[in-house]
């Protein structure tokens, strides 16, 4: 892979849509690529925080397990996201799992490296600094949600949010998330049971807000999503 292929997806990461292009370029010249294979897991919850890394292909699960074993889903990530969020500003070891969904090819970038880069230049580091503030009021929005809302809402919240980050516009208006997700994971991401979210979904089901379709791909139509949605606040 090229540095100017490697240039192009990191000017993509909100992480670094700061920086100029002098700025970039220590970033890249640092970078590397590698290559997995589905299933693969890149770093278990607990292993020493040494990289950071940066989708260029495929898909990648970050999940939780409790002492018991069960798996709590963080988010499912694709083309363009870094993880762990926090890892060029936190030490000690990974706080979650990694495992990879899609064959990926993905920029690793090591924290040695980049702690030097952001010693040497501070103007970097602010920047930085700027976007992870945004990250931060994202996930406590997501942290409210858990709190605020029953299992109902904070399912239709979810689907709102899947819309967004993997979602593709049909003429009808409704939205076909590109990614495959099972109704387990679905649940994992909330901390609530298959089963809940099995009786939920046929409950949208009915109401003609979500359908499956041949591929077993989520269609949603997201304006009634939101309108049942105001319906139970």
């Amino acid at each position: 892979m090229s540095a100017e292929t490697i240039r192009t997806l990191l000017k993509k990461v909100p992480l670094f849509k700061e920086l100029t292009e002098n700025e970039l370029t220590p970033i890249v010249e640092m970078a590397h690529p590698r290559q997995f294979r589905a299933r693969m897991i890149i770093f278990m919850q607990g292993d020493p925080l040494d990289r950071v890394f940066f989708i260029h292909k495929g898909k990648v699960k970050i999940y939780k397990t409790d002492l018991s074993g069960k798996e709590q889903i963080v988010s499912i990530l694709q083309e363009g996201d870094m993880f762990p969020h926090a890892g060029f500003f936190r030490t000690g070891d990974y706080p979650a799992h990694a495992e990879i969904i899609e064959n990926a090819t993905l920029i690793v970038i090591p924290i040695s490296d980049f702690e030097k880069l952001l010693l040497q230049r501070p103007d970097v580091c602010i920047k930085l600094f700027k976007v992870m503030g945004e990250k931060i009021v994202d996930l406590q929005n997501r942290l409210e949600e858990q709190i605020l809302h029953n299992t109902y809402e904070q399912i239709l919240m979810l689907l709102l949010r899947l819309s967004k980050a993997y979602g593709k516009k049909h003429k009808d208006g409704r939205i076909e998330l590109t990614t495959h997700f099972t109704n387990r994971e679905i649940a994992n991401m909330i901390g609530t049971s298959r089963e809940t979210v099995s009786r939920t979904l046929t409950q949208l089901r009915r109401k003609e807000i979500v359908e499956v379709n041949a591929k077993g791909r989520f269609l949603i139509a997201a304006n009634a999503v939101k309108e049942e949605l105001f319906y139970h606040l």
